[in-house]
């Protein structure tokens, strides 16, 4: 890969911005920098840092692999999104649940209330139940011009089957809105109207700030001299290169996660495993399967938001290595879930702050050496004790919710809070922490492949039958794969589902095929 087979991964966290310089396994440089809020100066600090160690030329990158939270923090935050109107497909039906019913009120008021209801759309079979009111959508088109929006979605019932009319309302809005960003909901979701509906509204308040960070990594690349490709990570832990980005930012909402477990099984060499991320807020506890991140088959909420784009299946428990412990008068001892986050090193007892933190414990114990020790001789060697377990508890009841079987299970530690823990953990056959797990996240981004999927309705009782239904998704999932950047000969279907639909008059499947393959940066310098 690349001009010298040098990579560079990197994940943006709450905390810490990690980076790794890898060629083929082999990890060169790691580090781990504060996170900044502007986010460039973290990514720059850590490029320069790994870069600085190595001793590598910026020349010899040749791609640059990238997972952030940015994306879906503004969106739980409430900042730096666009206003975006969404026009469904649908009347006659649909009207009873409108766009927007179930978001929460701050956040309606900050991107607006601008729905349209127009007539059109079709059964689960594909056959039309009303034609598309093309009429409507060119008032809405009007109406979008003159209330001055630059990006909207729009859904229909069962788009992902006759995904037609969301493209020819589409053309319809271009025309007249001229240029503005639009979503189009069989692009982001599944089957499910509101929760697709939602996945792409959320995506198109997003666009405008898409552009800006994709730009700020830019800079902050040119600023070292870096002429590589960049790549954000998605959500299922593949790549997509910045002009996808740009264009689905609500894909990269929990790509963190998948990072640190793609990451865990390359460290550990295990493909089946409990993968838990320690970090400086909190602990992402997933499962890892075949060797990816084990996928929510239930709609996900995110920022109070039903939606049911690809995510993986993990459970955030507030525990890291930034969370407040607190002891009353009584002895009594509460365990977070606040924390100090990235002000470890001003707050912390150890540092001369005046908050008791996790990793003031860690120290007190032996299993971690920062700061200075001599000031924390306030606590008991009894009171660490039971903060420990404390802490081992609630790592042990996350393990216990995902775990689909009583059966003990490896469990994988990984990010700057393991050492938390240093004993064994009920519900775990084994406890692995692998070297350079610490920056196991951005190990995971710097691996990445290429992915293609196919998450579309089959008919298995038609004239070809279930093998000739899976056979078409598997090759139209290869094709997707390779348009987005991956090399032919290195393709493998790495998980295929099926779904029957048990209240339709039909023999229909939602079938869901999922492919990954190497990255070929050639082709993607070719198309660029």
């Amino acid at each position: 890969m690349g001009k010298a087979g040098l990579r560079i991964g990197i994940d943006v966290g709450g905390t810490n911005t990690d980076a790794v310089l890898m060629r083929g396994r082999d990890v060169l440089a790691a580090t781990k920098q504060p996170t900044t809020a502007d986010v460039t100066s973290g990514v720059t600090g850590a490029i320069s840092a790994i870069l600085g160690e190595s001793q590598a030329a910026p020349a010899e990158i040749g791609a640059v692999m990238v997972g952030t939270t940015h994306f879906v923090n503004a969106f739980v935050q409430r900042r730096e999104l666009q206003s975006a109107a969404i026009i469904r497909i649908g009347l006659p039906m649909t009207s009873g649940i409108p766009p927007f019913v179930d978001w929460p009120d701050e956040l309606r008021a900050v991107i607006g209330d601008h729905a349209f209801l127009v007539g059109g759309g079709s059964y689960y079979t594909g056959v039309d139940y009303a034609p598309l009111d093309t009429a409507a959508i060119e008032a809405a088109a009007r109406e979008i011009k003159d209330r001055g929006l630059t990006a909207a979605a729009i859904s229909s019932v069962f788009a992902p089957i006759r995904p037609d009319l969301e493209l020819e309302a589409e053309k319809i809005v271009r025309d007249i809105a001229g240029d503005i960003h639009i979503t189009l909901s069989h692009q982001v979701g599944g089957i499910g109207l509101v929760e697709r509906e939602n996945a792409a509204i959320i995506n198109a308040t997003l666009h405008e700030l898409a552009g800006k960070v994709v730009a700020a990594l830019e800079q902050a690349m040119s600023s070292l001299g870096l002429n590589a490709n960049l790549y954000l990570t998605q959500n299922d832990g593949t790549l997509m290169g910045t002009e996808i980005a740009k264009q689905f930012p609500v894909s990269t909402c929990s790509a963190g996660p998948t990072n640190s477990i793609r990451g865990a099984a390359f460290l550990s060499n295990l493909e089946d495993a409990i993968v838990v991320d320690i970090g400086g807020t909190t602990s992402d506890v997933g499962v890892l399967a075949k060797g990816l991140a084990r996928e929510t088959s239930e709609s996900f909420d995110l920022g109070g938001v039903r939606t049911n784009f690809t995510m993986p299946d993990v459970l955030s428990v507030g525990l890291g290595g930034g969370t407040i412990v607190r002891i009353d008068d009584a002895g009594r001892i509460a365990l977070g879930p606040d924390s100090v986050g990235y002000r470890l090193t001003e707050e912390a007892q150890v540092f001369g702050g005046s908050t008791l933190t996790t990793s003031d414990i860690a120290v007190a114990r032996g299993l971690l050496d920062i700061g200075d020790r001599s000031l924390l001789q306030g606590l008991t060697d009894a009171q660490c004790k039971e903060i420990s377990e404390l802490i081992h508890r609630r790592v042990e009841a996350a393990i216990d919710q995902l775990k689909t079987s009583a059966t003990d299970i490896p469990v994988i530690l990984v990010g700057g809070g393991s050492v938390l823990i240093d004993g064994n953990l009920q519900g775990a056959s084994e406890v692995i922490k692998p070297d350079h797990g610490p920056v196991a996240n951005a190990i995971g981004a710097a691996i990445a492949q290429v992915g293609g999927r196919v998450k579309r309705l089959f008919d298995f009782g038609g004239e070809d039958g279930r093998d000739a239904a899976i056979e078409r998704a598997m090759n139209e999932a290869k094709e997707n794969a390779i348009a987005a950047g991956a090399v032919p000969g290195t393709l493998e279907v790495v998980d295929i589902e099926e779904y029957p639909m048990p209240y339709m008059q039909t023999d229909a499947v939602d079938v869901r095929v999922r492919v990954v393959g190497d990255l070929d940066t050639a082709a993607v310098e070719g198309r660029a």
